[in-house]
């Protein structure tokens, strides 16, 4: 009778300590988006800083491509606003946020 007992509660003190399938769970879901966001997130928000520093520090003389892939010179920038030369003769006023890429900075 001892013995039976015995087995009795090692079997429950076995069972009580095996894992939960929750914190398996947890666990990889916990992994999955630590992959997505040093994968995904991270380098896309660094690539959009670069960006965002790259407007800001547009200068009269630079060369840029606006968003409709257009090749100008700037020739002020007044805040958010660039008056950009397109063509002789030709110039606009187009948003800093329309600038894709600087091409060459004058330095």
């Amino acid at each position: 009778m001892f013995i039976a007992e015995a087995f009795a509660a090692t079997g429950t003190a076995a069972a009580a300590a095996e894992p939960s399938p929750m914190i398996g769970f947890l666990l990889q879901l916990i992994l999955v988006f630590a992959i997505f966001y040093f994968l995904l997130i991270r380098p896309q928000q660094k690539k959009m800083k670069e960006h965002e520093d790259t407007l800001n520090a547009i200068k009269p003389k630079d060369e840029i491509i606006t968003g409709g892939g257009m090749y100008a010179k700037v020739v002020k920038a007044d805040g958010d606003v660039l008056t950009v030369k397109i063509a002789e003769g030709v110039e606009v006023k187009i948003s800093r946020s329309s600038v894709r890429d600087v091409v060459s900075e004058n330095k």
